[in-house]
C-alpha cells in the first residue's frame, strides 16, 4: 500500500529499511498536477527498481515569476490516486518549510549549459532547480532518477549537477509524451482556453514539418520557418527557438557543426508558456 510522507526524517527512515533489504530505489521528482507524461516516468521507475518514490512539491526557488508560481496547479489528492494506481510506494509531499527550513543560498555554476535558452529567459531558474533536486536526492539517495526529455535543458543541468556534487545517482531521460494531436503533455496545458488548446498543437506540428526538410535548408531557414509559422498565428508568440548542439546546448549555424542536433522552443500561447523540442539528427 502506498504511503504518503511529509517529512525528510520519516522518508529517510523508511528508505533505510528498504536499503537494508538490498532494494533498488528509483525516484521521480515532480511539481504535481500529474498527467500521463509523469505517469510514464513512474511506470518506468516501477519497472526498473524495487521501490518507487515520487515527490510532489511546487518549488518556489525555481520560479522567477511570482504570478507563475501562484497560478501553478496544485492537485495533490488527484495526484496520489494516479500514483497509487501506477504502483508508487512512497509519495513525498513536503511543504516549503520542510524543504527550506532556512534560505538556500547556494549558487551553482554550470557554465554555458545553464546560461542559454531557458537560463537566459528565466534568470535563477536553473539555480533553483539544482537547489531543490540536490535536496531531494539527499533525502532519497536514489539509485536512479527519472526526468522527461520535454525539459531538455533541465536534464542537462541535472546531469551536470550530479557530476559536480559527485552524487551516485543514474539520471534516466525519458521520451516526451504527447496528446493524440501532438501537443507535448504539460501541467500548464490545463490553463489553456478552449481556443488556445485547439491551436497549441501547431507547435509540435511545425517542429515536425521542419524536420522533414531540414536537410535541404540552412539552419537559419529552418529557424525562420518555425518562428514565422508560429508567430503568424494570433494566439502564439515565440519567445525563442534555437537549434543547438544536443551535448553542449550551444547554438549551431551549420548542420555540420554537431553530430547531435536539437531544436528547442518556448512559445506563449496566450499567457501560457509552453516548451517543446525536436531532434534533427
Amino acid at each position: 500500500m502506498m504511503k504518503i510522507i511529509n517529512s525528510i526524517k520519516e522518508l529517510k527512515a523508511c528508505l533505510a529499511k528498504n536499503r537494508l533489504d538490498k532494494q533498488q530505489i528509483g525516484f521521480v521528482p515532480t511539481m504535481g498536477a500529474l498527467h500521463q507524461g509523469h505517469i510514464s516516468l513512474v511506470d518506468r521507475c516501477v519497472k526498473e527498481n524495487d521501490i518507487c518514490v515520487v515527490s510532489v512539491f511546487v518549488n518556489p526557488t525555481q520560479f522567477n515569476d511570482k504570478k507563475d508560481l501562484d497560478t501553478y496547479p496544485r492537485t495533490l489528492e488527484a495526484d496520489c490516486a494516479l500514483l497509487e494506481a501506477a504502483g508508487c510506494d512512497y509519495v513525498f509531499a513536503p511543504d516549503a518549510a520542510e524543504m527550506y527550513p532556512e534560505p538556500d543560498t547556494r549558487e551553482f555554476d554550470f557554465g554555458t549549459i545553464s546560461s542559454v535558452m531557458e537560463g537566459a529567459h528565466r534568470p535563477g531558474h536553473f539555480n533553483g532547480v539544482a537547489q531543490i533536486v540536490s535536496k531531494l536526492f539527499d533525502a532519497t539517495e536514489p539509485d536512479r532518477a527519472y526526468f522527461g526529455e520535454k525539459d531538455f535543458q533541465q536534464v542537462a543541468v541535472i546531469r551536470a549537477m550530479t557530476e559536480q556534487l559527485q552524487m551516485p545517482v543514474q539520471i534516466v531521460a525519458c521520451p516526451i509524451m504527447r496528446e493524440a494531436d501532438g501537443l507535448a503533455m504539460s501541467s500548464r496545458n490545463v490553463r489553456l482556453t478552449a481556443n488556445q488548446r485547439q491551436k497549441a498543437p501547431l507547435i509540435a506540428h511545425t517542429l515536425k514539418e521542419s524536420s522533414k526538410f531540414a536537410a535541404e535548408k540552412s539552419v537559419k531557414e529552418v529557424i525562420d520557418y518555425v518562428t514565422g509559422t508560429l508567430n503568424a498565428d494570433d494566439t502564439m508568440r515565440v519567445e525563442y527557438f534555437e537549434i543547438v548542439d544536443g551535448n553542449t546546448l550551444q547554438r549551431i549555424s551549420d548542420w555540420a557543426d554537431a553530430d547531435y542536433v536539437v531544436g528547442c522552443i518556448t512559445v506563449y500561447c496566450g499567457e501560457v508558456r509552453l516548451i517543446d523540442n525536436i531532434t534533427y539528427k
